[in-house]
């Protein structure tokens, strides 16, 4: 007669829950649910839920699978496996969705029509030589008529008067420096090398996670707060509400930093 495996053993072969591995993986790291929300910027009463597998204070399908990928790293296990497990429990993988929509307000407008000063000054030239021209052939008339007439009257003086040039406007605008007051617009560029970047809302919502590559730039905003972790921030430049702040550090090097309206230094 054989002997069978016991309910017990058979328990501790099920594999783990996605809340239970990341809860599991957390204790091993010797991490508390403060210092994982501080590292990764996901609010504490969040990491609470995903451990206990409730994914419903997460905002969306989209939202739990960034924070399952950000506390995976952050505990050292491979998010990917984990990932999947919640679209076969949530129905399948979605669609891909574009990132861009987020900051389409903040791109790019085109200037206004400037008033084309070169021809307003051509046509007040113009205007002021027919009204010298016609002075002076008014003066000319007039002295002639006082002569036949044997009169003594002067002829008027008419100086010319030029209006004072116009001063073109030359602020040029960019969707940086045209950046509302009451929101806080962060651009960065990867000028001196790839760097690894995440961008965090106020609310804890992930803005974007992934590879800046040489050239490439982003722009994130928001109303209150955005939360940036830049890996190699010697390679990122970053402009914030406007203004160039230059290198986010020196290379290899790891920042944390953020940024609130009409600040544009860390908060």
């Amino acid at each position: 007669m054989s002997i069978g495996n016991s309910p017990s053993d058979a328990a501790s072969e099920a594999p783990l829950s996605i809340g239970r591995a990341l809860h599991r993986a957390r204790l091993d790291a010797g991490l508390t649910v403060e210092e994982i929300s501080a590292a990764t910027r996901v609010r504490a009463p969040i990491v609470h839920a995903i451990e206990q597998d409730d994914f419903s204070r997460c905002g969306g399908d989209v939202y739990a699978r960034g924070h399952i990928r950000t506390l995976a790293r952050a505990v050292g296990l491979d998010p990917a496996p984990l990932i999947d497990s919640y679209d076969g429990e949530h129905g399948g993988k979605p669609s891909p969705t574009q990132v861009a929509p987020v900051y389409e307000a903040e791109r790019i407008r085109p200037d206004p029509r400037r008033p084309n000063w070169t021809a307003a000054m051509v046509a007040a030239i113009v205007i002021v030589v027919g009204f010298v021209g016609f002075t002076m052939f008014s003066g000319a008339r007039s002295g002639t008529e006082s002569v036949a007439g044997n009169a003594t009257q002067p002829s008027p003086s008419h100086p010319a008067t030029h209006p004072p040039a116009s001063k073109t406007p030359e602020p040029s605008r960019s969707a940086i420096a045209a950046a509302p007051g009451d929101k806080v617009t962060v651009k960065l560029t990867a000028d001196g090398g790839k760097s690894w970047i995440t961008a965090t809302a106020n609310d804890g919502h992930s803005l974007f996670e992934g590879l800046l590559d040489q050239g490439q730039s982003k722009i994130f905003t928001d109303d209150k707060k955005i939360s940036l972790v830049l890996g190699n921030a010697g390679a990122v430049k970053m402009f914030v509400n406007g203004k160039d702040l230059g290198t986010a550090g020196n290379d290899g090097q790891l920042v944390r930093t953020d940024f609130t309206p009409g600040n544009p230094q860390a908060g």
